[in-house]
């Protein structure tokens, strides 16, 4: 009697259940585990274009992913105001992929099988996206990350692993190693050891600069034994001993924040920094890292004297979009914002392009609003108002021209960052990739 009462139960409250979705006029946001609601209209969750968003809050990239995450809402807000995308108001479901490719993965099973979205904006690390990326194109989801820069995913796409349904607004690593290698031989460094992260972007970056650096001349110390360490690791003076062995010119180290910042502590805690140039890339350039390896005895930051590389924002729409940003948060977007702003960009016009708000129609038209031919639009609203009048455009993103390329590629522009004593973080120099 107990059992039947039970399915009794769970029957009626199903049924109430969908009812009360039928019925609702709200749209749950999900970040971080917890869910938010924000009032839409019915129609857009039912005809609508509805996006969602997956990115790092929590975990190990979370100090840089926060940023990203705020651009995505900022962007569908301004859409919202001038209207939508075809007729309809934009719905974003918003999750947190904790920096973990098991949390990335089962995001995105959510977001394309629970939420039935049209397109996700993310994932950050590369990592995560590879988790990602085949579950967004078997259920014909259109990924587009805003920071994933391994040259993997150009390799995947060449073989035609992503059926469309993939592109990044940032440039893939094969464009940023022989930067950071060209960087390292103008700077005089000729003997160079690498210590990475042991996933796809830590390897993929590592491959890339020592393929660059050795055909500029430059020695890798370590390349027969390369150093790698474990994402989850929570120690690493092993790997610290490892890549500083040899009495390098400079150590690379391709890290992400939480780990990276423990790696360099102690490498210092023990003695191996002096005298060693320590170079990083975008995977660091938070300005909450310094702090977070801390102080020498003199007063100084640690990392005070680091160099490294990350994608830069050159775009035209950039003035806008940190105008923007300022009226509404307050201070200056921080690292990737603008990539991610231009990732939701490219979901929303290329859903007006094709007047269709699946995933298989942005997919078909993103490369025809990210490219010439077309009128050139900065402003997102204007790009929508002269899609709506059946013209072409050719979207001029906040970080970049994005020309999305056949392999869902985008060429850009890289600053050369430093810390300088105050733990202040500082871009000294602009490189652009040669291609």
């Amino acid at each position: 009697m107990v059992k039947i009462s039970a399915a009794l139960a769970l029957g009626l409250t199903t049924l109430a259940t969908g009812f009360l979705m039928a019925a609702c006029t709200t749209t749950n946001t999900t970040d971080g585990g917890n869910t938010n609601s924000t009032t839409s209209p019915t129609s857009s969750n039912t005809t609508g274009l509805k996006i969602g968003s997956l990115l790092p809050t929590t975990g190990d990239l979370a100090s840089i992913g926060q940023q990203m995450a705020a651009a995505v809402p900022l962007l569908v807000d301004t859409v919202n105001a001038c209207g939508g995308v075809n007729g309809q108001p934009v719905t974003l479901v918003a999750v947190d992929d904790q920096t973990d490719p098991k949390a990335g993965a089962a995001g995105m099973t959510k977001l394309a099988t629970v939420d039935k979205v049209a397109g996700v904006v993310g994932s950050f690390a590369s990592s995560v996206s590879t988790a990602a990326v085949s579950i967004a194109a078997q259920n014909n989801v259109m990924l587009i990350s805003p920071g994933s820069t391994s040259p993997k995913f150009t390799e995947l796409a060449q073989k035609g692993n992503f059926k469309g349904f993939w592109a990044r607004t940032v440039p893939p690593d094969s464009y940023q190693g022989p930067a950071l290698a060209e960087l390292a031989i103008k700077k005089g460094y000729k003997r160079v050891s690498t210590v990475v992260i042991n996933n796809d972007y830590g390897v993929g970056f590592e491959k890339a600069f020592v393929q660059a650096f050795e055909k500029l001349g430059g020695t890798v110390v370590n390349k027969s034994n390369p150093v790698r360490y474990d994402p989850k690791a929570t120690t690493f003076e092993t790997e610290a001993t490892a890549a500083f062995a040899g009495k390098p010119d400079a150590v690379l180290g391709v890290f992400y924040v939480e780990t990276g910042s423990l790696l360099l502590k102690s490498a210092y805690q023990q003695g191996l920094t002096n005298g060693v140039q320590i170079m990083l890339t975008d995977g660091m350039k938070s300005d909450e890292f310094p702090a977070q390896v801390g102080k020498a005895a003199d007063g100084k930051f640690i990392v005070s004297g680091v160099i490294g590389t990350v994608p830069g924002s050159d775009g035209k729409a950039l003035e806008a979009f940190t105008k923007l940003w300022q009226s509404k948060k307050g201070g200056s977007p921080g690292e990737f914002a603008p990539q991610a702003w231009d990732a939701a960009a490219l979901l929303v016009l290329a859903a007006q392009a094709a007047k269709d708000n699946t995933g298989v129609g942005v997919s078909s038209k993103i490369r025809e609003v990210s490219n010439a031919p077309g009128v050139e639009v900065t402003d997102v609203c204007e790009g929508l108002k002269l899609l709506k009048e059946g013209k072409d455009i050719n979207y001029q993103g906040a970080s970049g021209n994005v020309d999305v390329d056949a392999n869902g590629d985008v060429v850009g522009v890289y600053d050369v960052w430093t810390v300088q004593d105050d733990g202040k973080l500082k871009v000294i120099d602009k490189v652009t990739p040669k291609q």
